[in-house]
């Protein structure tokens, strides 16, 4: 399915929280991951991960490419003209033509291009100041703040890091801010979807989570909209683990079995995208 990002305001997206709220936590992620590669022997490059047909090498290579978009969307947001090169983007069907010329390089020559796609968007965006984490950039929702911009490129690289150390027998370190940050737009990122299909449900929702303790509404309307307070006590609740429950909300895990009727109904539009 091809997206349909929402390029005029308001934006698809609001989430609660200070303007540079995301800087520590991506550039963090983005340097374990890289300690984590560089440790990695020769045989685990072309073991399988959770993504369906993709080797390690695989994972990293599409990673060094959403590095890129990262880094070139800030840009051209700060510059004042903000990119649409995902209007009828296929998430499926187009990364693994993006990534099948980068399987001939070797695992070094990967690792190091990943190190350096790293360091040209970590240098980007650590230069911010709060009026640029306010400007508008190009994210598979659309235009958002490059904050959210931000957060969803900590959300991927995020899932993809789990993706490639699971199957190998170890799970990274979860840090609380990464998890929340993670889960919050994990939780936005599929009704956000579903508005711009025209499929979108809406209502408000709760969520409540363990591991680190957290609560949050989400309003469904026009846009998604995730603030920071108690949820209406009437709000159906997604409760559980919050890693969990950021691999249930990213499809890498079914739904807790506690999971009410109106969450699944809502949920969808990343799946679909992905279909």
């Amino acid at each position: 399915m091809k997206l349909s990002p929402r390029y005029e305001q308001p934006a698809i997206i609001s989430i609660d929280g200070p303007a540079g709220d995301q800087l520590v936590p991506v550039v963090r992620q983005r340097r374990r991951l890289a300690k984590t590669l560089a440790e990695l022997a020769a045989a685990d490059w072309n073991a399988p991960t959770r993504c369906q047909g993709w080797t390690v090498r695989d994972v990293v290579a599409h990673m060094i490419t959403v590095n890129g978009f990262w880094q070139m969307s800030t840009m051209a947001g700060l510059a004042g003209e903000p990119t649409r090169v995902l209007e009828n983007f296929d998430p499926a069907a187009t990364p693994p033509l993006i990534i099948e010329p980068m399987r001939t390089l070797s695992p070094s020559e990967v690792l190091e291009q990943f190190i350096s796609s790293n360091d040209a968007y970590l240098d980007v965006i650590s230069a911010l100041d709060s009026a640029g984490w306010s400007t508008l950039g190009e994210s598979p929702a659309g235009h958002v703040p490059i904050r959210l911009l931000a957060q969803h490129a900590l959300w991927d690289c995020w899932v993809h890091e789990r993706d490639i150390a699971l199957p190998l027998g170890f799970a990274p370190p979860t840090e609380d801010d990464e998890v929340l940050s993670c889960l919050r737009y994990a939780a936005a990122l599929s009704p956000a979807f579903a508005i711009s299909n025209g499929d979108a449900i809406r209502g408000v929702y709760a969520v409540e989570t363990t591991d680190p303790n957290s609560r949050f509404a989400m309003e469904v309307g026009e846009s998604v909209t995730v603030r920071d307070v108690a949820p209406p006590s009437d709000a159906p609740c997604l409760r559980g683990d919050a890693v969990a429950l950021v691999e249930a909300l990213s499809i890498r895990a079914p739904l807790p079995d506690s999971t009410p009727v109106e969450w699944k109904q809502m949920l969808g539009g990343l799946e679909t995208a992905f279909t």
